[in-house]
This record gives C-alpha cells, sequence and structure tokens, in this order.
C-alpha cells in the first residue's frame, strides 16, 4: 500500500476535512479527494462519509487510522531525526489555555530546554478547547492542555491535575456578601455585587454557583476580559467579585488583596488532562515532556 496515500488519509482523518489537510499537505483538495478514492478503491471500502462541514470516519476508516497513524508518526519521527545535524534541537509544540500553560506548564518544561544531550526546543501557542484539539489531531501541536478528555482513540489524554476554583473580591465586598449563611442566602447575598468574568456566558461563576448554590448567578457581567490574570487585576481593584483557580490568586488572598467570599465544605474542581496523538508518546521529546509534567503537577495540588 502505498505511503502517500496512508499519509493522507491520516492528515484528513486528523483534520476532519479534506479543505483543511489540503492545506496541511500543501496538495490541492481535487488532489486529496483523488488519493482518498484510490484509496478506498485498493480497499474495496468508503473510509469517510461526506458531511455538508468536512467529513466524519467510517468505523473502517476509524480503524485504519488507529493502526497506523502511531508507525507513521514514528517513520516522522525517524526521518527528521536523521536529518538533523547535531547542533540543531527537536521542537516541541504545546498548546493549551493562556493562563495554565504560562503559569504552570511553561515554568516546568523550561529546564527541558537545556543543553543536557536531551534538550529541546519549545514552542507555545495558546487558544480556546476547540482551536486546541483541532490544531492537536491535525498535526500543528505535539501535546496539548485540556480541560476534556478528548473523545475516540485518535486522542489519548492522561489526568494532569485538579485545579481549585475559588470564590474572591476585594476585601470592601465582604461585608455585603456576610460570613456564615446557608448556602441560598449566601448566593441571595452576593446577587448584588458586580461580576469579573472572561465571557459573558459568565464560564467561572456560573459552574460555581451551579456546584456550590444549586442555582444560577442573578448578576451579569459587569467586567468581561478574555484572560483570567486581567479578570484578577480588575477584582483587586475592586471591580467586584470573580471566580478564579486558586492557583493564580493565592498571592493575593495571602496579601490580603482579595478574600474569600464564601468556602464550600466541597470547593469546585476542574480537571486538566495532558493530550496526545495516539502513538505519538513513541517520540522520545514528547514522552520525555509529557512525563516531565506528571511529574511536575504531583507538587502543585
Amino acid at each position: 500500500m502505498d505511503l502517500a496515500l496512508l499519509r493522507t488519509f491520516v492528515t484528513v482523518h486528523r483534520a476532519g476535512s479534506f479543505t483543511r489537510a489540503a492545506a496541511l499537505l500543501g496538495l490541492s483538495q481535487p488532489a486529496v479527494t483523488s488519493q482518498i478514492r484510490t484509496l478506498e478503491r485498493q480497499l474495496g471500502r468508503p473510509l469517510f462519509l461526506r458531511q455538508a462541514r468536512g467529513v466524519t470516519p467510517t468505523t473502517i476508516g476509524d480503524e485504519l487510522a488507529h493502526k497506523t497513524a502511531p508507525h507513521l508518526d514514528a517513520l516522522v519521527e525517524i526521518t527528521e531525526t536523521g536529518l538533523e545535524d547535531d547542533s540543531s534541537l527537536r521542537s516541541l509544540h504545546l498548546a493549551g489555555p493562556p493562563e495554565f500553560t504560562a503559569e504552570r506548564a511553561l515554568p516546568a518544561l523550561t529546564r527541558l530546554t537545556g543543553e543536557d544531550g536531551q534538550a529541546f526546543a519549545l514552542r507555545a501557542s495558546f487558544g480556546n478547547a476547540e482551536e486546541i484539539m483541532e490544531g492537536l489531531a491535525a498535526g500543528h501541536h505535539d501535546l496539548a492542555i485540556g480541560t476534556a478528555r478528548p473523545r475516540g482513540a485518535l486522542l489519548t489524554a492522561t489526568p494532569l491535575c485538579d485545579e481549585e476554583h475559588v470564590l474572591i473580591a476585594a476585601p470592601q465586598w465582604a461585608v455585603m456578601a456576610g460570613d456564615e449563611r446557608p448556602h441560598r442566602s449566601a448566593a441571595l447575598a452576593l446577587q448584588h455585587i458586580p461580576v469579573v468574568e472572561v465571557h459573558e456566558s459568565l464560564p467561572f461563576v456560573a459552574r460555581y454557583w451551579a456546584s456550590v448554590f444549586d442555582a444560577r448567578p442573578a448578576s451579569p457581567g459587569s467586567i468581561v476580559v478574555p484572560d483570567l490574570r486581567a479578570v484578577l487585576a480588575c477584582t483587586v481593584a475592586g471591580a467586584g467579585l470573580a471566580v478564579l483557580p486558586r492557583y493564580l490568586c493565592a498571592d493575593a488572598l495571602e496579601r490580603g488583596d482579595v478574600v474569600a467570599l464564601h468556602e464550600p465544605v466541597v470547593p469546585p474542581l476542574r480537571t486538566y488532562f495532558l493530550i496526545v496523538r495516539t502513538g505519538t508518546l513513541a517520540m522520545s521529546h514528547v514522552a520525555r515532556a509529557h512525563e516531565w509534567l506528571l511529574r511536575a503537577a504531583s507538587g502543585w495540588n
């Protein structure tokens, strides 16, 4: 079987689209379509179901991808390693949410970029969950950090750490929130405090309210900024309440810049996962970064 056809097939499988696969491969879309049809004729089975937007693999297509993709990745690893001279470094492409990646993952991985004979160059990109998973599946990233376990067998996820969420505000808002109150009373006391969030849908505050108060937040976002570090800065400045990961606001809590407005018996948690394309942990630089992050995360919780 032609390896070029298999490479095109795996790229389409990962990209979920002939158009995106063509761009990744540097081919025209008709060329990609022709190669997939040739492979389907050779196998005597359809590999993809054409949809209005992209393609969905058939059962046979999924099976073929899971059998061949790791071996094709290994061949790429061998080829790229053989082409590199002694002075070059393998590049690890990491993707994840901006705050967690910047505050946790990147500081941990920088120790692997030194000259120890096993070092690699590190390239990072930030994005939302959908962008990150699409980029990983398409081969743009080697390793990704996400908050949801991906479906299917194309991507493999390993739990990395749990993130505790804390309801905080500047000290002047604590009087309005009150002290020890039943859950429902606490939610009512908080409803007149402005909300600082990363999106209009209030993803952090709404998740906290549902988990702790079994209710929906009454206040819309007063300030919406797409970065949790900016949310913290606005909260310290007295803009209102926010729900943030404890690791991000721990120093501000210790200094007294903000206070916890509520201390639930069981705080809301969110799990982070390390995600790779199935089979790519056979690549030494990916495996080393994966192992190093898991080791570092044992001291984060």
